[in-house]
């Protein structure tokens, strides 16, 4: 079974997607994993995001569908049963914590702060996403916690490119990134997966 460690490790970059139709879900994870990305962080801030993921889970298996954005236990409950294989939050209350927890899925909790990465780690948890990553940051604040809190890892998401995303990759105590740039909206809109695939291409090589 996949751990929340393992997480870090399934690609360079995680593909942190907005799907506002369902229908565009199966032919993006296919464009991806075309491209040599074996994951996807689908968020749920819109309508169609619940079936969108339940459509991946059962259309592509090959590939490790996740639920993005999940901000309350009821999200994680749903997301759970639409058939995400783990779960991502911007940040962590303790109710939304021990909710997640509660899944048994394999998750990323979100921190921002050095308090709220020890309070996770505290709970165990050792494989992290910073968020919002560039705000709160960037590479300098990750290069300066790595020192005290060195058996943390993470994900930092929010605000990173093609061309920052090395940097974050070259730390030591970061597994890999999350970057929406891979499924830009105006592709998605115009079904156009050959970009989405060549995108992941060069992404899936940055490690």
């Amino acid at each position: 079974m996949t751990t929340s460690a393992d997480l870090l490790t399934l690609s360079p970059v995680i593909p942190v997607v907005v799907v506002d139709d369902a229908d565009h879900a199966v032919p993006l994870a296919q464009a991806l994993l075309r491209g040599g990305i074996g994951v996807i962080e689908l968020t749920l801030r819109t309508p169609a995001a619940l079936a969108a993921i339940e459509r991946v889970a059962a259309e592509v298996p090959d590939i490790v569908i996740g639920a993005g954005t999940v901000t309350t236990p009821e999200l994680a409950e749903q997301a759970t049963k639409a058939g995400a294989a783990f779960l991502v939050t911007p940040g962590c209350t303790e109710r939304l914590l021990n909710a997640v927890e509660d899944t048994g899925l394999p998750f990323l909790p979100g921190a921002a702060t050095v308090s709220e990465a020890l309070r996770l780690f505290e709970r165990g948890l050792t494989a992290l996403k910073f968020f919002p990553a560039e705000a709160a940051g960037g590479v300098d604040y990750l290069k300066s916690i790595g020192g005290p809190l060195p058996q943390l890892r993470f994900c930092p998401t929010g605000g990173i490119t093609p061309e920052s995303a090395p940097k974050y990759l070259a730390l030591p105590n970061v597994g890999c990134v999350g970057g929406s740039w891979l499924t830009p909206k105006d592709a998605l809109a115009a079904g156009d997966f050959g970009r989405i695939e060549a995108l992941a291409a060069a992404a899936s090589g940055l490690r």
